[in-house]
């Protein structure tokens, strides 16, 4: 019986209905599954995200979210041989499958570590404050809170387990939950996926679920608390961002659109060069990994005039080596394309492309391959060569920079100065990605300044970075994802950048101590609290947000400058030389600013044993009005903001990072310097 793949919806799965649509493998053309493509009710699917997942998301801190993802990335970890199993009939290699299933679980583990990067709390204060008043009662703060919606992912086939992992690993960090809607030819990947996330149990009840088949309806049903993402061609991505309900409700919408990329070989670049080198082996890597479905491939092969010819006999000795069959057999560098209507298209681009610019290697109806044995077909198969054209004129003829073959196809293109690289390479009218093979600083800065407006991102490659280089193919979660024009104008991933797509921003007013109480993090001039024990003697639990010690007061000396400068080695003139101070903004020998740092710790710090481990740092500081001798300093140390950490194992100390404002002033009450220091601070309960 053929397997039928199912929905997760409303915490359960379950068939579709309606037209069936079969899914085939890759390479054999043999019936994998078939998917129900109709049938669900999307505005109670949708409603079942917002009422059971979004709260229960919500009410977790960045923290928790973030321990979730890494015990989700565990245990997909541990499953990802079944994976790679199913995914060789999508016609990926096992190096096609690792970037897509390795891949993605990578994206689980890096949004997990983002965790650190926010408090552990359901919500984080953004920026600086903002003061509003000369007497300081009235400020504001930027805040950030979760949007009350679901994440609707509608993702292409060419990526079924990274477009996913990529995607909710970020909108689950932030505290929403999601739809995942992915392309059918490879949803059989998707839900095997899926079933093991649900499986394991980790993520809360209307966290995450799946929409197999086409979809249609499921945008009548967003409202401005969702947010929807498209991966995909830039044809259809137009049309879903100007579906009526998306501008009615003005629903946040990001798009993240295939685009015609390029790689630039710079001037300096000459054969013999390891830039020229790296050029090749970029555009040939490109050109196979995942059979060149990839958003991010390279497309457009711009070279300078001279060095044409040498990069066309390079390339084409590159993929000769590149054998083509079933991704499983012995010796096969390429696989399939995800099907035979993925290749019928294809084949029918390269045509249109080769009207005007003609193949000088590759043929587009004959390719060898191996894998028979496994049942691999040339007809029933998708496979196809590599195809490079040649663009001779790319000024002229605009197809190359307008047309897009989805897959190992790549368009060589010569240019004479670099002016003339910007302009081709922006021709593409917004690209994901491009690439600048150049060992030159001044080409590097020249290309990148003009051709930074016209793409997500820039990679420069030369051999002093190779062996380490992701390449240009490789999105990672720390940046962003995404380019202007044709590229979709959205952005994933990007750290704190791609959770903020899943948050709303709200500019908070009101005084100083409202602000505290409500953000939990201490704002200059809110109350403070004062208590007889020195706050460092209080476990991590035991201090409150605003506690604040005041220290005695102490009069700077000469002395205190001329010692301070003879431990520290620091002989500034401005500190040791009274007579070279004409013409500087000091009127006498001045202390130096770490001298009043090191001054205010030594007055602040408890010496008694106690609940703080250890110094853990220091965020900032400024130095805002010169100290003489016969200064008098005071300090107040204030409990600014309180992160837990987690246990690294049972054996492991509990406890958590305070940071404190420390904040020294002078006899006229006038603030002399400002610091914020760190310290790790032991919890009274160690379970």
């Amino acid at each position: 019986m053929t397997p039928i793949i199912e929905n997760y919806a409303l915490g359960h799965w379950m068939p579709g209905s309606g037209t069936q649509q079969e899914l085939l493998d890759a390479s054999t053309g043999d019936l994998i599954a078939v998917a129900n493509t109709e049938g669900l009710d999307f505005a109670a699917i949708l409603d079942y995200g917002r009422r059971v997942g979004n709260p229960a998301l919500r009410k977790m801190t960045f923290h928790e979210r973030g321990r979730m993802l890494k015990a989700l990335a565990f245990h997909l970890q541990e499953k990802k041989e079944q994976f790679y199993e199913l995914s060789y009939r999508s016609g990926a290699t096992r190096a096609d499958s690792w970037i897509d299933i390795e891949g993605g679980i990578g994206n689980l583990f890096a949004n997990a570590s983002l965790r650190r990067k926010f408090p552990d709390k359901p919500f984080y204060v953004e920026g600086e404050p903002v003061g509003l008043s000369k007497g300081g009662t009235f400020m504001a703060q930027h805040l950030m809170v979760p949007r009350e919606g679901v994440a609707v992912h509608i993702n292409a086939y060419n990526f079924p387990i990274w477009g996913m992992l990529e995607k909710i690993a970020v909108n689950l960090l932030a505290g929403m939950p999601a739809v995942v809607k992915p392309a059918t030819p490879t949803a059989y990947l998707t839900e095997a996926v899926v079933r093991e996330i649900i499986a394991s149990g980790i993520l809360p009840a209307g966290a995450l679920q799946l929409v197999i088949g086409s979809g249609h309806g499921i945008l009548d049903h967003v409202t401005y608390q969702d947010v929807v993402t498209f991966t995909g061609s830039a044809t259809t991505g137009r049309k879903l961002r100007a579906h009526p309900r998306i501008n009615e409700e003005a629903v946040p919408f990001t798009m993240e659109a295939d685009s015609l990329n390029a790689a630039v070989l710079g001037l300096d670049a000459k054969p013999g060069t390891p830039e020229f080198d790296l050029f090749i082996k970029e555009v040939r890597k490109e050109m196979t990994a995942k059979c060149g479905q990839k958003c991010t491939a390279i497309r457009r092969a711009i070279v300078p005039a001279e060095f044409l010819e040498d990069v066309q006999i390079a390339l084409g000795k590159a993929l000769a080596q590149t054998t083509v069959g079933h991704p499983q057999a012995e010796g096969v560098r390429m696989g399939a394309l995800a099907g035979r209507a993925q290749a019928e298209q294809l084949r029918e681009r390269v045509r249109q492309l080769a009207k005007t610019t003609p193949i000088v290697y590759g043929d587009l109806d004959n390719v060898e391959i191996l894998g028979q044995d496994r049942g691999a077909h040339s007809t029933k198969g998708a496979f196809i060569s590599p195809i490079v054209l040649l663009n001779n004129d790319p000024f002229r003829h605009l197809d190359s920079h307008e047309v897009e073959a989805f897959g190992p196809v790549v368009t060589l293109m010569p240019y004479r100065d670099t002016d003339e690289a910007v302009a081709i390479a922006n021709l593409g009218k917004g690209s994901l990605v491009c690439s600048l093979a150049t060992n030159d600083p001044r080409t590097a800065q020249d290309f990148v300044l003009g051709a930074a407006t016209h793409h997500g991102r820039i990679l420069v490659l030369n051999g002093e970075m190779a062996k380490e280089s992701t390449g240009h193919g490789s999105p990672l979660p720390q940046l962003i994802h995404g380019g202007p024009g044709r590229a979709g104008g959205g952005q994933e991933m990007g750290g704190i950048r791609g959770v903020e797509h899943f948050m709303q921003r709200v500019a908070l007013q009101g005084s100083p101590s409202m602000i505290t109480a409500i953000t939990q993090v201490y704002q200059t001039g809110a109350k403070q609290l004062e208590y007889d024990k020195h706050p460092f003697q209080h476990y991590f639990e035991e201090l409150e947000i605003g506690q604040t010690y005041t220290t005695h007061k102490h009069t700077v000396t000469e002395a205190d400058i001329s010692n301070f400068a003879n431990v520290s080695g620091d002989n500034f003139y401005a500190h040791v030389d009274a007579t070279s101070l004409d013409g500087t903004l000091f009127t006498g020998r001045v202390a130096h600013g770490y001298y009043i740092l090191s001054k205010a710790a030594g007055m602040f710090v408890d010496p008694r044993k106690g609940p703080v481990l250890l110094n853990y740092g220091l965020d900032e500081c400024r130095f805002t009005k010169p100290v003489y001798p016969g200064t008098t300093i005071g300090v107040q140390l204030t409990v600014k903001e309180k992160v837990g950490q987690e246990k690294r194992d049972e054996t492991d100390i509990a406890k958590g990072i305070v940071r404190w404002l420390v904040t020294v002033t002078d006899e006229t009450s006038e603030t002399v310097a400002v610091a914020t220091i760190m310290t790790m601070v032991k919890k009274k309960s160690q379970e």
